[in-house]
């Protein structure tokens, strides 16, 4: 698994720093998120597929390894 954020789309919710907080942070100045990990772990997947189903500006995509 590979995750790309859009800054730009970004509300700064926070949902995906509580899900996978090993994954995701957000700025402090904006709250905007921040990607700390690109290629998670496999026991990190199933909390950052939910981190992006619920990411209410769509700003995380994921795209699966063969």
């Amino acid at each position: 698994m590979k995750i790309t954020v859009n800054e730009d789309k970004c509300c700064g919710a926070g949902q995906c720093v509580l899900l996978a907080p090993e994954v995701f942070d957000q700025r402090d100045d904006d709250g905007i998120v921040v990607l700390l990990v690109a290629e998670p772990t496999a026991d990190q997947h199933a909390a950052v597929r939910e981190a992006a189903a619920v990411c209410p500006a769509a700003a995380i995509e994921l795209s699966e390894d063969a």
